[in-house]
């Protein structure tokens, strides 16, 4: 019996699934099989991410006689983060089944499955069980609810829940928050944050995140200060958000402070904050500091490969970005989906088009990977660039059905921009008449009037611009930026909104008078901005 307990107190020293198994089998040999601690320990294990094994769980769970609830929750648990979220329903049925009552465990990972199945069915019936159980005023509950009708789309209901909470805490405002920023509603995510009554670093980080993934950079770098102000010290991942969105806007002063603070403070760089580090360098044009950092990184995933590669193609240097593609592979790494893309952008880049139709090849018949939309549209721009258009019109009849509009689109975009560039005239037709076909954009009348316009048919150009306004297509206004003293100024044509755009004419009207002084020539100020 003795040697029994020895092997329960092993099971907390087990390091892999080997030696579990066999502690597991010291245990069933010394008449323990059925100790509930024992089992709930031995699935809990299972579930680790990185040593665990589902199948081990299923295999002891069902036949274990009379599991407890407790039993049931950890292999619930188990299957949760395992990622098996179709087999929790079967769980929760023997649950019932057995007359055993769910509790505030079951219920958060019951609904968490829902949430990752947008499974609001079984959620709502979860929900009524919760009900009848008096869990409808438990916190965890309710916040697991609001997430779980929020990934399924159910705001109404989600912020009904919100609402009914008696003791909201800060994870309940950040699941809200967080669900209005994936939708798109940075307004609505906002106001929720100006409300919130208990703001720790948590509900700070989802606004600032949810600002960086609408897009809203300026916004982002905004909230990043108030938050500094607020005497709230940033962890990791609000640190990669606001890299992110100076990487975005080119805030080469304030993601250079961040990286100094870093260093101040002693804060591990781990492989996402390097990466983020890396990006905003490589993005703000400090490509040497970038690849410093990247040498020194201790430990890399696919990811930090992928934006190393993207960025040296961005700069123009296909050949280096092949050889990083070649060192990756050979240190182990297996490329993805997005390898691929860096890897063809760069080889359009550089005109590298033998290199680009090899790797492109490779994706499938070498590493498995069925080619997306974007991969084709990629070689179609490297075949264009070179003047290769039957062979490009060819990549284009390729493509398979499956792929989106948005997909062929790419494609089409590419040979009509390359006809611009080659003088192309006819091809240029049919790429923009397939084009329009697929969307009503912009770009391809633009293009389709440059084309007309650099073969001197200017009236022609002229008549393609006036169907697209015919058509109420409106072309995007051009927009850039600049920081000056860790502050980033944005400047859209045709607005005069910033504070300071009386000095900025009266500059651009002293450079204009200085240039036409010296002989050059400059356009309109309006034209400028």
């Amino acid at each position: 019996m003795s040697s029994a307990r020895g092997s329960l107190r092993l099971l907390e020293k087990c390091i892999n699934m080997r030696q579990l198994k066999q502690a597991h089998a010291q245990i069933v040999l010394g008449g323990l099989g059925e100790n509930r601690f024992a089992i709930s320990r031995i699935l809990a294990f299972c579930s680790d991410p990185n040593s665990g094994c589902v199948a081990h769980a299923q295999v002891l769970f069902r036949q274990t006689k009379q599991p407890t609830i407790c039993i049931c929750n950890t292999m619930i648990k188990t299957l949760l983060l395992k990622g098996e979220y179709t087999r929790l329903a079967d769980i929760y049925r023997q649950i019932l089944h057995d007359g055993l009552l769910p509790d505030n465990y079951t219920f958060p990972y019951m609904l968490k499955g829902c949430a990752h199945l947008r499974d609001s069915q079984i959620g709502e019936q979860v929900h009524g069980h919760a009900l009848q159980l008096g869990f409808d005023f438990d916190v965890f509950v309710g916040n697991t609810l609001i997430l779980m009708y929020s990934a399924c789309g159910k705001m109404e209901d989600a912020h009904q829940m919100f609402d009914l909470t008696p003791q909201r805490n800060a994870a309940s405002w950040t699941v809200l928050i967080s669900a209005y920023s994936k939708l798109g509603e940075v307004g609505a995510a906002r106001e929720l944050f100006d409300q919130s009554q208990v703001k720790d670093r948590g509900v700070w980080g989802c606004m600032i995140s949810g600002y960086v993934q609408n897009n809203c950079f300026k916004e982002a770098l905004g909230m990043f200060r108030d938050m500094q102000l607020a005497g709230v010290k940033p962890d990791e991942g609000i640190f990669v958000s606001i890299l992110s969105a100076c990487a975005q806007l080119g805030a080469l002063d304030l993601g250079t402070w961040i990286h100094r603070y870093l260093k101040r403070v002693g804060f591990t760089l781990g492989i996402r904050l390097s990466t983020a580090l890396i990006d905003m360098y490589l993005k703000s044009g400090d490509w040497a500091l970038a690849i410093k950092l990247f040498a020194n990184m201790p430990q890399r995933d696919v990811i930090s490969w992928n934006v190393m590669i993207i960025g040296l193609a961005t700069h123009g240097d296909g050949r280096g970005a092949l050889e990083l593609f070649a060192q990756m592979q050979r240190e182990g790494f297996s490329p993805d989906e997005t390898t691929f893309l860096a890897v063809l952008s760069a080889c359009s880049h550089s005109g590298l088009v033998s290199e680009g139709l090899r790797e492109f090849k490779s994706m499938k018949a070498v590493h498995g990977i069925e080619p997306r939309g974007e991969h084709y549209g990629c070689v179609v721009d490297f075949l264009s660039r070179a003047g290769l258009f039957n062979e490009a019109q060819g990549i284009i009849a390729m493509m398979p059905t499956s792929s989106s509009p948005s997909e062929k689109a790419v494609a089409w975009r590419a040979l009509l921009s390359a006809c611009w560039r080659h003088g192309e005239e006819q091809l240029a037709e049919l790429a923009a008449r397939c084009l329009l076909q697929l969307e009503d954009h912009s770009g391809a009348y633009v293009l389709l009037s440059n084309v007309y316009r650099r073969s001197g048919r200017h009236g022609v150009a002229e008549g393609v611009k006036k169907l697209m306004w015919g058509r109420g297509v409106a072309k995007p206004p051009g927009c850039s930026s600049v920081e000056i003293g860790g502050s980033v100024h944005e400047f859209v044509a045709g607005e005069r909104v910033h504070r300071q755009m009386s000095q900025v004419y009266e500059v651009l009207h002293a450079m204009s008078h200085h240039m036409d002084d010296n002989g050059a020539t400059c356009t309109s100020d309006e034209t400028i901005l």
